[in-house]
């Protein structure tokens, strides 16, 4: 599968950008566990064109996350095009819009998913930015705004027609936020489709390399992208990855494997944000890395409370002594 001239494999599996949590170590630790492609987290159009420190900050790749993407996301033509100017401008090697997020602050504005409802402007935006930037541009949406408007099928030609490189589908509408199950019926149309001849990506409910090697087999899909079930799990990309090249499932990652991967997790972490932020924002990491284990309510309360690195380290060595295999 290729993205543009980004070369990614066969049945290339994708990390989600999520807000909050796809911030650089993490992207580290998926990357050295399979995910074959990244994304930073979403950065609003708004933010970027107005200079605003968080906007600015998710603009920061390495060289080791590559091929990376950037996802922008607003409702404003003129803000969409210059903020896409100014990310073509980090060098990420795909631009992503993000027509998804059902977030209300977000879709209610008409930006993320609201742009469902009016797909004439989400296709002006998208050929827009198409034509002001070079690298390759791809769009993430939903199935619809709700089960009642459900243009996927439509829309996916329409966005094609105006030169992205790809489309990641999640198979849900926006009104169904994250509940019920994913609907893959409809993304398996749009890849039926004979007019389609980009790729197609499917995101929804990827929970396990069973999941990952039906949505190949039944949809169709050229790759599947993961997004929550990522959290405390990044080396879920290792995991499909085995699976689909044996039909094998790999044994459970141990407690002491976990202990060295979230001691690496926050070494990174700490040295992209410092200590304090590095602390702070690797807590929403840390108790989920053990979150099936057993009598974990007290120590988990210490690993999330502490500000000193050392003191985490010593909580998570205990950890491996007390839970490990």
């Amino acid at each position: 599968m290729k993205i543009g001239n980004v070369e990614l494999g066969e049945k290339p599996l994708f990390l989600a950008p999520m807000e909050d949590v796809t911030d650089a170590s993490f992207r580290y630790v998926c990357k050295k566990y399979g995910a074959d492609m990244m994304y930073t987290e979403f950065i609003s159009s708004d933010g970027l064109i107005r200079d605003v420190p968080g906007s600015l900050y998710k603009l920061k790749v390495y060289d080791c996350e590559r091929p990376i993407g950037m996802q922008i996301y607003g409702h404003l033509p003129e803000a969409m095009l210059e903020s896409a100017l100014r990310v073509e401008a980090a060098g990420p090697d795909v631009i992503d819009i993000n027509f998804g997020c059902p977030v209300n602050k977000i879709a209610r504005r008409g930006a993320g998913s609201g742009m469902m409802r009016y797909p004439d402007r989400m296709v002006e935006i998208t050929k827009s930015v198409v034509d002001a930037v070079k690298v390759p541009v791809t769009v993430k949406t939903r199935l619809g705004w709700d089960d009642d408007s459900k243009i996927i099928v439509e829309l996916a030609e329409r966005l094609q027609d105006v030169g992205i490189k790809a489309l990641t589908i999640h198979g849900r509408t926006r009104c169904q936020m994250y509940k019920g199950e994913a609907d893959w019926t409809l993304i398996g149309k749009v890849k039926e489709n004979p007019r389609m001849r980009i790729p197609i990506i499917g995101n929804g409910d990827i929970k396990t390399p069973q999941d990952a090697a039906l949505a190949f087999e039944r949809y169709g899909v050229d790759g599947v992208m993961i997004g929550r079930a990522t959290y405390g799990h990044p080396w879920i990309f290792r995991e499909i990855r085995h699976y689909l090249d044996t039909g094998e499932e790999l044994p459970p990652m141990s407690v002491m494997e976990r202990v060295s991967l979230a001691k690496e997790h926050l070494r990174k972490s700490l040295e992209i944000k410092g200590d304090r932020t590095g602390v702070l924002e690797m807590r929403r990491h840390l108790s989920c890395y053990f979150k099936a284990l057993p009598d974990f309510k007290e120590t988990r309360l210490r690993l999330v409370t502490t500000m000193d690195p050392d003191e985490i380290c010593s909580i998570l060595d205990y950890i491996g002594e007390r839970w490990g295999d």
